[in-house]
């Protein structure tokens, strides 16, 4: 019972912190932050593998149907935007509460002989982050009214769920409503990403990302608690195992990747940056850096390293001699080549690495069945075409897909086709230039079945591992507070958040305002443009100033 009362009392703190934080403008961004992380990461991270256990692939179908289905409405129905937006909050209302009722029947088992506290403290403690998001979502929208009603609706099916016994728990399990809960489960995505209120519109110039930033990391920072706290539970042992299998894989990437942005500032000063005179050396590095080839040498193999090098060559030759202009080029950079690695460069790229981690632990899943090559490659293919990913991302995903177990093609495809197979970057080319780039990248691909299997050159002692991580950790936590958790992420979207807005009768702007420009001198201000969101007359005359600036 005390466990009930906990975890209706962590509810109520939500509302009391918003009264708080909605008192200035950083205090809003930086609970902007706490909520797009702490909500964000809850669902990838430990809902997300749960719904792959119990509905497979066609879970992650759900997912994204909920994600961008409402986008896609609001787009073909312009005058039903406000229904459709409205309908996705109700979505992702009643999957939340739906969800207490389960937190509910968690709290018994926890109660049970044998069963650790933690798992009881893990869904007490991630009610904290709900409790602020009902009342984030719903207090600009239908008033402070309706928002206290839903959460005193939540504290009583958390009571239903604590008292309703084996029955209820049985009929709402997720082997019985696993697809309703994944296509939920985008909802509650799509709504987080695309603020539900104008709270931007304080916010023009970006003076307050850094409070922002401050707000993401206490979120990562529940996050992790809530991750230890809940591998301590029987009852999720697969969440274990996914959370493991992560750090494992930052352990072991962490010192390569340090060592990576070091060769990136080498190279800068040296001379060769993204401004460079040739188009030939430009393409060189947007595909392979060449600090990308740093991780394939020594975590895939110098074997695998070579042949990389070698097509990303001939692509380059290839894309420079038909003149085809790079999308999203680096427009400003910094003086300091170490700025340029360690900070520029992990502002880029940070996003994508991360991006690539989270996405393999979730396809890699046992219970995705993804062992077919052919199959393998073609969910690559969906995954590289709506995105831009940076050369470090595609290496840092090739070699997640190597850790599961992917086919030697699936291994080879990132390194070579991620960052120039994107629907932004095709636009720019002419039919017979996309069909001479598939030809190559076709060719290379069955040539890599020759390749020897991929293997790490050495292993590094635990403690240096663990310092590397540390240091990489900083970093990236240093990206965050530059830019804040949105603009971090802005490069993963389909489409710009700021082309996401809803013509609202209430008084305020559900309309996104991106911040314009960086207060930093590392930031590139070449935001991503997205294919998606302009015509492909504009995409091409883009191209052509980015080209005349370059030559």
């Amino acid at each position: 019972m005390l466990y009930l009362l906990a975890s209706c009392i962590a509810l109520l703190i939500g509302p009391l912190f918003y009264r708080y934080f909605s008192s200035g403008s950083g205090l809003q961004k930086g609970l902007d932050g706490f909520i797009f992380v702490s909500l964000g990461g809850l669902v990838l991270i430990h809902i997300l593998p749960e719904l792959l256990q119990h509905g497979g692939l066609l879970a992650v179908v759900f997912v994204f149907l909920g994600i961008w289905g409402p986008t896609a409405s609001e787009r073909l129905f312009h005058r039903y935007s406000e229904i459709t937006h409205n309908l996705t909050l109700s979505l992702g209302i009643g999957g939340l509460l739906l969800h207490t009722i389960t937190d509910g029947g968690a709290m018994v088992l926890a109660q049970q002989d044998g069963s650790s506290i933690l798992l009881a403290l893990g869904v007490i403690m991630h009610r904290l982050p709900v409790g602020l998001a009902i009342w984030w979502l719903l207090k600009p929208q239908v008033g402070t009214r309706w928002a206290s009603l839903v959460l005193v609706a939540m504290m009583l099916l958390t009571g239903v769920g604590y008292f309703a016994g084996e029955q209820l728990i049985t009929q709402l399990s997720l082997e019985n409503t696993v697809y309703l809960q994944a296509f939920v489960t985008g909802s509650i995505l799509h709504v987080v990403l695309h603020q539900p209120h104008g709270q931007h519109d304080t916010d023009k110039q970006g003076k307050y990302e850094y409070q922002a930033g401050i707000g993401s990391l206490l979120g990562i920072g529940l996050l992790v608690m809530l991750l230890l706290m809940d591998s301590g539970g029987h009852e999720h042992a697969h969440h274990d195992h996914s959370t493991e299998q992560l750090m494992t894989w930052l352990l072991t990437l962490a010192p390569i990747l340090l060592l990576s942005y070091g060769a990136a500032a080498l190279r800068f000063k040296l001379g060769l940056t993204p401004q460079d005179s040739s188009l030939a050396r430009r393409w060189f590095q947007r595909l392979a850096g060449p600090e990308a080839l740093v991780i394939t040498a020594l975590l895939l193999g110098p074997w695998l390293a070579l042949f990389q090098l070698l097509v990303v060559f001939i692509l380059s030759a290839y894309l420079s001699h038909a003149n085809v202009t790079i999308t999203d080029p680096h427009t400003k950079l910094p003086s300091n080549s170490l700025r340029f690695g360690f900070a520029h460069l992990v502002d880029r790229s940070a996003p994508w690495i991360l991006l690539s981690l989270v996405l393999v632990n979730l396809i890699g899943h046992p219970s995705v069945p993804l062992s077919n090559p052919l199959l393998q490659v073609i969910v690559l293919l969906l995954v590289f075409l709506p995105m831009r990913f940076c050369n470090l991302g595609a290496a840092v995903l090739a070699l997640a897909l190597a850790y599961s177990g992917w086919s030697p093609i699936a291994i080879m495809m990132p390194l070579i086709a991620a960052p120039v197979l994107n629907i932004s970057q095709l636009k720019l080319m002419t039919w017979p230039q996309r069909a001479i780039l598939l030809s190559i990248i076709a060719l290379s691909l069955v040539a890599a079945l020759r390749l020897p299997l991929w293997f790490s050159l050495f292993t590094l002692p635990e403690v240096v591992n663990l310092v590397a991580l540390l240091i990489l950790s900083g970093l990236f936590a240093a990206s965050l507070l530059r830019l804040g958790p949105r603009k971090f992420l802005r490069r993963l979207m389909l489409s710009k958040p700021a082309a996401h807005a809803h013509s609202h009768s209430h008084s305020h702007e559900h309309a996104t305002h991106e911040p314009s420009t960086s207060h930093t001198s590392v930031q590139s201000t070449a935001e991503t443009p997205s294919a998606h969101d302009h015509s492909d007359e504009h995409t091409h005359d883009k191209a052509k100033a980015n080209k005349h600036t370059h030559h």
